[in-house]
């Protein structure tokens, strides 16, 4: 027989944390079935706290992005690592995501020396499995089982959706009674705005590859209805030299009409509506060391 309390809603939050490159973001669009972070092969990409959200039967899963956790360099870098432990201290479940394949290097010693000062217990899953043998698999767990006593272990490919549904289920039955936070068809807390550039920076990180570093940021300037249904999206591309402008917009432009165009046809899919996508470039010398570019990105300000 069926009790009250398995028949009321539950909500909470989880953090994914993990080394840059895990495939955090990858593993949380799997979750929620579909796109709200950025997902690049490049690492340090998610630069703030993303909020993904998915359902399982009467449970409400708030997953928490975080920025991955490694050696910060810059302001920038340290902001982003505050971030994704305050996620982990926040949330009702953590996640590390490992990479198989990188297996256990500074950036995960890093993180699990940080969880045993935490006291906060933690699920392991090992992501990537796909790509190595079963038997380093095998070695790979016992070394991390070894240096911390994590709560369970799942073995899953974020990218192909293999171990997945598991993981979920068991995140599900974790989260505490209570009301859902968010209604049933929001995916994101992300808003539009946001959303949209990081779109378009992801796009710039895909074309450009190697060639620009991740001094780079995105704002949406304008948001504007039109009569007919559509969106008029005007951004900012911001540089941090005036080098590096030509890099952006490419030879005759093409570079900056490629991104755009990528950009506007994910927007108009993940939208459902046309969009019309404006992209200016600009130069902001040090905005790394900028409070409102911060803010901007749901950053807290480091102090020195």
């Amino acid at each position: 027989m069926m009790s009250d309390t398995d028949t009321q809603m539950r909500c909470g939050f989880v953090a994914l944390i993990g080394a840059p490159n895990a495939g955090k973001s990858t593993l949380l669009n799997q979750m929620v079935g579909s796109k709200v972070s950025i997902v690049t092969h490049k690492v340090q990409t998610t630069r703030a706290r993303i909020r993904g959200i998915a359902l399982h039967e009467k449970t409400q899963l708030v997953f928490v992005d975080t920025p991955g956790i490694f050696k910060p360099k810059r302001r920038l870098d340290r902001a982003m690592v505050e971030a994704a432990w305050g996620g982990a201290s926040d949330a009702d479940a953590v996640v590390l995501l490992v990479d198989a394949e990188w297996g256990i290097d500074e950036d995960v010693e890093r993180i699990l020396a940080g969880l045993k000062k935490s006291g906060r217990s933690a699920i392991l899953a090992i992501n990537k499995i796909d790509l190595v043998r079963h038997e380093a698999l095998l070695a790979l767990t016992a070394k991390l089982m070894e240096a911390f006593e994590f709560s369970d272990v799942f073995m899953i490919s974020a990218s192909k959706g293999h171990g997945v549904e598991d993981l979920r289920l068991k995140l599900a039955s974790m989260m505490p009674l209570g009301p859902w936070h968010y209604p049933e068809d929001q995916i994101a807390d992300i808003p539009l705005r946001s959303m949209a550039a990081e779109i378009t920076r992801e796009k710039l990180f895909l074309r450009l590859h190697q060639e620009l570093p991740y001094s780079l940021t995105v704002e949406t300037e304008s948001w504007t209805a039109q009569k007919d249904g559509s969106v008029k999206i005007e951004q900012v591309i911001f540089l941090e030299r005036e080098s590096q402008k030509k890099i952006a917009i490419g030879k005759g432009g093409q570079t900056l009409k490629t991104v755009g165009q990528m950009a506007r046809e994910e927007m108009t899919e993940l939208f459902e509506q046309k969009v019309h996508l404006f992209l200016y470039v600009k130069v902001r010398e040090n905005w790394g060391n900028d409070r409102e570019r911060f803010r901007e990105m749901g950053l807290d300000y480091p102090q020195d």
